[in-house]
């Protein structure tokens, strides 16, 4: 469903019956940036503190896993002005969050680390290593990733096991692809959310997703607020979810 703001609900989610996996494509940076004749950084600064902000309601709410599309392979053909931007504003967030391991939010990262800088890569080591025990919501960071890329690494991985002798081609079964996927041992998101106005889900989470509801909103993600979440999370309730049966 595409929620208009004139049309949007106005009664309440239940927070007894709430997802188990919420998704966000976090869209919408650059045109909110430029609408108001700012750089595209600004637009992600603005970005990072609707995160920060879902990040703390998702967890007050009892959301117990969340997923964000913070940056994607495909990303890194943007302008390196921007990127950095990004790049920067992620290690500030690794940081605040070592700051705050109180909250009891595990973080996990899913995408290919290899190619970003070695400070990063060890504020996320040390970032998953410290939040491996906390408990009361798990928040994965989409971080150089994408979808077809995730489950080629999966086929990869079995594969070697095939070669090897571990593993015998019938023993491929999606239950096997998903335990080689960075989400192993995740529930699969309920509902993806994506601002902005489009319509497509960008190579996020294409094998978690196939039962996930979906819900498009045309607000910018810089200004998406809790009260769009609940939103979001009504029309998820108000959904007869049938996983392929009658």
């Amino acid at each position: 469903m595409f929620f208009q703001k004139k049309k949007r609900l106005l009664a309440k989610p239940d927070f007894d019956n709430l997802p188990q996996h919420i998704g966000f494509i976090m869209d919408g940076n650059g045109r909110w940036a430029k609408r108001r004749g700012l750089p595209r950084s600004a637009g992600h600064r603005a970005g990072a503190k609707t995160f920060r902000d879902m990040v703390r309601y998702c967890k007050d709410i009892g959301i117990k896993n969340m997923t964000v599309y913070a940056f994607s392979t495909e990303n890194w053909k943007r302008p390196k002005e921007e990127v950095e931007a990004i790049m920067d504003l992620l290690r500030s967030y690794l940081k605040d969050a070592f700051d705050h391991r109180e909250e009891e939010v595990r973080c996990l990262i899913l995408g290919d680390t290899a190619p970003l800088a070695p400070d990063i890569v060890a504020l996320i080591k040390k970032l998953e290593d410290e939040s491996r025990d906390c408990k009361q919501m798990t928040l994965n960071i989409a971080l150089n990733y994408g979808g077809r890329a995730e489950i080629t690494h999966a086929v990869r991985e079995l594969a070697g096991q095939v070669q090897r002798g571990e593993l015998a081609p019938e023993e491929i079964t999606e239950n096997a692809i998903s335990e080689h996927l960075y989400t192993a041992g995740q529930p699969d998101p309920d509902l993806i959310i994506r601002p902005s106005g489009e319509y497509r889900t960008s190579n996020f989470l294409l094998w978690q997703s196939a039962y996930s509801e979906l819900v498009f909103m045309d607000v910018l993600w810089p200004d998406f607020t809790r009260r769009d979440l609940d939103r979001a999370i009504l029309e998820y309730q108000n959904r007869d979810r049938r996983f392929g049966g009658v």
